[in-house]
């Protein structure tokens, strides 16, 4: 099993790092790709390897500022999430460093396909016709030929990109794989990309908080996922996922900053604002689970899709 090996203010600054290089690399993948070229390995090893490393060193760092970044392109940004995602879970799991590796750099290419789909597909703001659904799950055999022309052949990233649609009970796609028939890293990525998706805004429907994403994957365990993967996928995340905007009970918002592991429901947050939702000019650091004696105990009263209440603390971390 790993440890952090840095605390949370001695990573940010490289986690930020990591980040504007990932988002860099990303840029330059989709636009080798779309213009014609080949996926670069040597851009997919530049994106990947320092994020894994911060994760490694201080997973709720990383989580923390790439949860809070901005996603002007979803494609793009459901990429790195997750990449990251991955990464921390790999981590959880006490897997190999070179395996962590190659789950980051599945989760940051599973959807490449997508860029020889129309974008007018992917973004349609409502139901598709059966004909249609069948052209964007094209994205699978897509993904596949450009992993092959680059001559990645990484098993756990093929694994990635050809099942991370499976299904536990056999109703994914595109091979309809059952139980363990699915890889390991594929039935993992299925949980990630699920759980990434559903936390942001769609053309077709609203986000929901990180929670509540929790708590429908846990919902659907034994059928569409594996339980004993979710049940792990939630010991990884937390209840309220590093990351997560919440509403306290006083009314302050803030954001979920560090997971206290002996006591899920009492994590260390960043309180954003005042109990009547205004901006908080400086920030202050709580934890849930050391709280000054008073007549009342602070907890978090409920979780937040991004954008609630128009609070915002990316510039805080991300400058």
């Amino acid at each position: 099993m790993y440890s952090d090996t840095a605390s949370a203010d001695d990573e940010l600054p490289r986690a930020r790092q990591a980040l504007r290089n990932v988002s860099e690399m990303v840029d330059r993948i989709y636009l080798d790709i779309t213009s014609g070229r080949e996926l670069s390995v040597e851009h997919v090893e530049q994106a990947v390897r320092p994020l894994v490393a911060s994760v490694l060193r201080n997973a709720d760092t990383f989580l923390c500022i790439e949860g809070l970044r901005r996603h002007d392109n979803y494609s793009y940004g459901h990429s790195i999430s997750c990449s990251a995602l991955a990464a921390a879970f790999g981590r959880h799991m006490g897997l190999y460093e070179d395996v962590i590796i190659s789950l980051a750099a599945g989760g940051l290419l599973m959807d490449v396909g997508k860029t020889r789909v129309a974008e007018s597909l992917l973004n349609y703001p409502g139901s598709l016709s059966s004909d249609k659904v069948e052209v964007v799950r094209t994205h699978v055999e897509h993904g596949l030929d450009i992993l092959a022309a680059a001559k990645i052949t990484d098993p756990d990233v093929e694994a990635i990109v050809r099942t991370h649609h499976e299904r536990h009970d056999g109703s994914g796609y595109p091979a309809q794989l059952t139980g363990n028939f699915i890889p390991l890293a594929g039935r993992m990525l299925g949980i990630i990309d699920t759980y990434d998706a559903m936390t942001n805004v769609r053309p077709y429907r609203p986000a929901v908080s990180r929670h509540h994403a929790l708590q429908h994957i846990y919902l659907a365990r034994d059928s569409l996922f594996q339980s004993e993967l979710v049940e792990q996928f939630q010991v990884c995340l937390g209840v309220y996922p590093t990351g997560s905007l919440v509403e306290l009970n006083t009314g302050e918002v803030a954001v979920v900053m560090t997971q206290n592991q002996a006591r899920r429901l009492k994590p260390s947050v960043l309180i954003l604002s005042t109990p009547n939702k205004q901006p908080l000019r400086e920030f202050r650091i709580l934890n849930l689970l050391e709280q000054p004696k008073r007549h009342y105990e602070i907890t978090i009263a409920r979780s937040l899709a991004v954008g609630e209440y128009g609070v915002d603390a990316a510039e805080h971390f991300l400058q």
